[in-house]
């Protein structure tokens, strides 16, 4: 059974993240930000004013990276021991002071980019003269015609804080102030909490333990429904306002600007998996309730085991060797730089009070990406490794061959790295054992983790954003109630009378994501997805020169949008010929997972 979580001060360190690769040492983080506000200084009396040449431009492009990555640095140190504890103080301090500092110092460095723009273009091309400066000039160019005048700019960069409250203020009350108690089963009473049911409960093997649980869950949130919904509108009303002050006729368009994708790839995105893959994900859930012998499937019913008596699980120990053995595919070099993870410490492992659910990597640019998530020992919680270990992986080649101004990806293809790597975990699972149980559970996680997450979590999020969003175009308003409305009609559209959702509130899932806080970020997990299995599926055809695209791809950085980057890796993303590449692929797994189930029943 699981137990109460404890205090961040009572877990092993060995289970957490080293940060002392960032900064040794409190003092040597404090000088970091006096160097960081000195060279701003200095930054601004040799630029300001001087922006007009490409050799200018060339030389405070460099000193400019230069304080992107101190500024990197000192936000990571902030950041990363606050999300491993929002109930600590002096992380909670601490973060609340680096982001201050930041945006003042954003707000002092907004000339350049304001400059930039208004430069002529022939100026602006030849001062791309490197990868990584065309980069960097390329999003100046993008920007050029929706930029404010510096005023307006600095304003706003000092003002960011203040503009991401919203999502502060979630986090806080999810995982500082929500108390979900306890529930009893049987004359046995379960500890609760949200960390708990997202990792252990809504996969539980005792239904009445799973559904219990589900139902507490489910009424705490719906006490804080009214303020999560006030905050959320807050979120996306500046949204709105920062898209119409900056003259995009719609929310949509400003939202998706950053990420280089037209609105036609957005909605064939969501179109083509709420068409396409849902009779897929009904047929399969159909299927766990027949196995189970269930009275029906409720929304926590979703990502149970498909098999309730054979559940492998894998120790954090067998970890590494796991992963090891799934990414051999990628060769010696790969596997090594991969395989650092363990030694130097990337990955906070520990299951605390205060920690954010689900998992994350971040990268710290000339250090190491950090990974965070908690550890359970379940194959599952394999695959979450094995995901956020393919950013590392992405995050480290394109930091090795493209400075800061460049090392990042476009957020269409952000999480294409890590489903990559899940589907290199399923490949070894099915190559290394051929017990037909064994192969059928590694094809329901391929349905039910990878894909499940992907395409269809992230996606009926993004179907309920469309919705949201277009409200708001349209000048309109939500409360709570709502938003309930608009997540449950989604629901239903994609599981139709497969799923129970009057069982529970599967309604307030809106909830329980952070990413309505990160812009049309859903959408993109899908997308990447399709990347992805196209990539993977050309390895059984093209072997080492698929994994050799890849890799070129893995170290693009952002030194090409999304269309022409996917095109490196192989795959052609102007049309919807990959998505329904994917879905087929996804019915031939759910009929191979059906006709194993068959074979297995005699």
């Amino acid at each position: 059974m699981p137990t109460a979580l404890p205090p961040r001060s009572a877990v092993d360190p060995a289970l957490t993240w080293d940060l002392t690769a960032i900064f040794a040492t409190e003092t040597d983080f404090e000088s970091a930000i006096k160097q960081l506000q000195a060279l701003t200084t200095d930054f601004i009396r040799i630029y300001s004013g001087r922006l007009t040449e490409a050799p200018v431009i060339d030389d405070a492009l460099d000193d400019y990276a230069t304080l992107q990555v101190l500024a990197d640095h000192i936000s990571a140190y902030a950041f990363l021991p606050q999300s491993a504890d929002t109930t600590d103080p002096k992380a909670n301090a601490r973060l609340h002071r680096v982001e201050s500092l930041l945006a003042q110092n954003d707000a002092q460095l907004q000339f350049f980019t304001t400059e930039l723009q208004g430069q002529p273009e022939t100026v602006l091309k030849a001062a791309a003269d490197t990868e990584d400066h065309a980069a960097f000039i390329r999003h100046i160019l993008l920007e050029k015609h929706h930029a404010l005048p510096l005023a307006a700019e600095q304003v706003l960069a000092e003002l960011d804080p203040a503009l991401n409250a919203p999502d502060a203020m979630r986090s806080q009350a999810i995982f500082g102030d929500m108390d979900f108690g306890s529930f009893e089963v049987d004359g046995e009473t379960y500890p609760l909490s949200f960390v708990l049911y997202e990792e252990e409960y809504q996969k539980h093997p005792n239904t009445k333990v799973r559904r219990a649980a589900y139902h507490q869950f489910c009424a705490t949130l719906a006490r804080y429904q009214n303020t999560m919904a006030a905050g959320y509108y807050a979120q996306v009303a500046k949204e709105k306002t920062l898209a119409t002050m900056r003259g995009f006729d719609s929310v949509f368009d400003y939202l998706l600007a950053p990420q280089e994708v037209t609105r036609e790839m957005f909605d064939r995105q969501i179109d083509g998996l709420m068409n396409g893959l849902a009779p897929i994900m009904r047929r399969y859930v159909t299927l766990i309730k027949q196995l189970w012998g269930l009275d029906h499937i409720g929304y926590t019913d979703l990502q149970i085991d498909l098999d309730p008596t054979y559940t492998p699980t894998i120790s954090l120990a067998e970890a590494p060797a796991a992963i090891a053995k799934a990414i051999a595919p990628m060769g010696q070099a790969y596997q090594d730089r991969i395989m650092q993870a363990f030694p130097e410490r990337w990955v906070d492992f520990a299951a605390n009070q205060g920690k954010e659910s689900g998992a994350f990597a971040a990268s710290v640019y000339g250090v190491h990406p950090y990974v965070e998530m908690s550890w359970a020992d379940t194959l599952p919680a394999l695959y979450t490794l094995v995901h956020e270990l393919g950013h590392t992986g992405q995050m480290t080649l394109a930091g090795e061959q493209h400075s800061i101004l460049a090392s990042g990806q476009s957020t269409y293809i952000s999480e294409a790295p890590s489903t990559f790597h899940e589907l290199l975990l399923t490949h070894s699972l099915l190559s290394e054992h051929q017990e037909p149980r064994l192969q059928r559970y590694a094809l329901s996680r391929l349905l039910s983790d990878t894909y499940f997450h992907n395409c269809v979590t992230h996606l009926l999020e993004a179907a309920f954003q469309r919705e949201v969003y277009t409200l708001i175009d349209a000048g309109e308003s939500f409360d709570a109630a709502k938003l309930n409305a608009i997540k449950k009609g989604v629901l239903h559209q994609f599981w139709g009378n497969a799923v129970d959702l009057d069982d529970g509130m599967p309604e307030l899932t809106w909830m329980r994501q952070s990413h309505y806080y990160m812009g049309l970020y859903s959408y993109t997990y899908s997308a990447s997805m399709v990347i992805s299995t196209a990539a993977y599926l050309r390895l059984a055809k093209d072997g080492d020169a698929a994994i050799a695209d890849w890799q070129r791809f893995l170290a693009l950085g952002d030194t090409k949008a999304p269309l022409e980057a996917a095109q490196v890796a192989g795959v052609d993303i102007s049309t919807d010929a990959p998505l329904k590449q994917m879905i087929n692929f996804l019915d031939d797994t759910e009929r191979q997972i059906e006709a194993l189930t068959t074979q297995i029943n005699g």
